[in-house]
């Protein structure tokens, strides 16, 4: 993760809520799952990484779940199948 966890815990770099299905390429270093989501696709520069962060790909992750970064490059895009989630800034 890039920064500070304090800069994290904060969102001192702003958030972008997606709640659609369109892929949304940004630099973040985390997830807040605002709603019931279905992510399809979570990439690292452009390797889909999601299979390292969801032990069951294809299935709904929960609302209130919190997803960070495990490298210092952070999580470079997004594609949900349905729900709603909030990107935390790099």
């Amino acid at each position: 993760m890039r920064g500070t966890w304090q800069d994290f815990i904060c969102a001192a770099n702003g958030t972008i809520t997606v709640n659609d299905t369109d892929e949304k390429t940004v630099n973040f270093n985390g997830i807040y799952v605002s709603e019931d989501a279905v992510i399809s696709s979570l990439k690292v520069n452009e390797t889909d990484v999601k299979a390292s962060y969801i032990t069951t790909p294809g299935t709904t992750v929960k609302a209130g779940t919190i997803i960070t970064c495990q490298s210092d490059l952070g999580f470079t895009a997004i594609t949900l199948n349905s729900g709603q989630v909030t990107l935390i800034l790099a």
